[in-house]
């Protein structure tokens, strides 16, 4: 049966709207799956830094030195023909370390003790002539003149009873020093001549035997820069007990040490600083009971310069830069800036915060590990809090 006229030109119409019908649900899909593919603004945690009063320390390098450094040099010259120490290890003030050939040295006391006795028996002779003279003088049998020769007789006798007394304690002396002994307490060096050779005594060129460095106390000496020294000064000069130079605290720590377990006091400050590098040298002194600590060590001094208000953030919240620290922080369009900082010591569990921050900023302290946390990035910030812990 043929399809009427009217219902084959209605055919290609209804096909049209379908197609259009169909177009329309496309675009609307298409813009759904686009609005779902659109990424959302990454969360992170912000809070203001903490605003606390710390204590303020001020570090310095410095380097151990020893209290007392002796060389010991031989009084005497002779032989040497033993010794005494074992290199290295500690000596007691009076430990004997050397011993010089003493036999030229005893034959010269006993030498001087002959002499001392030859002049006591010739004081005594020329006093009792003396004496005998001055019964004699008023009988006339012997003459003003022979009194007076009989008087100087006797003074040269006993001068000479004196001379050799000193040769004799001289004599003693030089025997008592060819056993060289420990001047002072502290570690030994080496010896720097062996047994069987001839060492030389005297002011003047002796021979350098070895040397010996007190341990307890010890020295710690570093270099104050300028600015530091004359804030110190003025605080000195405040009356303030808490801090200063000349008898303040201070706390020291080794290289391979984390915490500062060592104590002393400071108890000497340069008269002048130095024209080249604007420094003044100061000194502290510590207790070594254990001798742990050696002379020529390295370490690190903090010396307390009062409390300051200071900014605290979390450690975590600094991240590395190449060669700075920054930290990331919210504007109020919420996008994430950076802040180049300057960090001083760990208070608490938290991180002080020298420059770089106002204290207004909103500071990203968590969720810097994602990816899309970038600076200029938009952030969906969430109000957070630092906490701060006694310690």
């Amino acid at each position: 049966m043929p399809i009427p006229l009217s219902n084959r030109l209605r055919r290609p119409v209804r096909r049209r709207y379908g197609y259009e019908v169909l177009a329309v649900v496309a675009v609307l899909i298409g813009h759904s799956l686009s609005l779902s593919a659109q990424p959302t603004a990454p969360e992170v945690t912000v809070a203001k830094p903490v605003s606390k009063k710390v204590a303020q320390w001020d570090e310095y390098i410095g380097q151990f030195q020893a209290q007392r450094r002796v060389e010991v040099r031989a009084r005497v010259s002779g032989e040497l023909v033993k010794i005494h120490f074992t290199d290295g290890l500690v000596v007691k003030a009076g430990d004997i370390l050397f011993t010089i050939d003493p036999r030229p040295f005893a034959i010269a006391v006993e030498s001087a003790r002959a002499e001392v006795a030859r002049a006591k028996a010739q004081a005594a002779m020329t006093s009792t002539d003396l004496e005998r003279a001055k019964q004699l003088a008023p009988s006339k049998v012997l003459t003003l003149r022979d009194v007076d020769q009989r008087q100087a007789n006797s003074d040269i006798a006993r001068a000479q009873l004196d001379a050799a007394d000193a040769t004799l304690r001289n004599a003693e002396l030089n025997l008592e020093w060819t056993l060289v002994r420990a001047p002072i307490g502290g570690r030994i060096s080496d010896r720097k001549v062996d047994v069987g050779n001839l060492v030389s005594g005297g002011q003047l060129g002796a021979s350098l035997l070895t040397t010996i460095v007190s341990l307890d106390p010890i020295h710690f000496v570093f270099n104050m820069p300028e600015p530091d020294y004359l804030r110190y000064a003025r605080i000195t000069r405040s009356e303030r007990a808490s801090s200063g130079l000349s008898g303040d605290t201070i706390q020291i720590r080794l290289s391979d040490e984390r915490e500062w377990t060592r104590s002393g006091q400071v108890d000497f400050v340069d008269n002048q600083l130095s024209g080249k590098s604007g420094t003044i040298r100061a000194r502290a002194v510590v207790e070594n009971a254990d001798f742990f600590l050696t002379p020529g060590t390295f370490g690190r001094l903090r010396l307390f310069g009062g409390e300051v208000e200071a900014l605290l953030i979390p450690d975590a919240a600094v991240v590395p830069d190449q060669s700075r620290k920054i930290v990331f922080t919210v504007g109020s369009d919420n996008k994430v800036q950076v802040k180049a900082v300057t960090l001083g010591p760990i208070e608490g569990t938290l991180r002080v915060v020298a420059s770089g921050l106002s204290g207004d900023e909103r500071v990203v302290i968590a969720g810097m590990a994602n990816p899309a946390v970038r600076p200029g990035a938009v952030v969906n910030p969430v109000a957070g809090t630092i906490k701060t812990a006694a310690h």
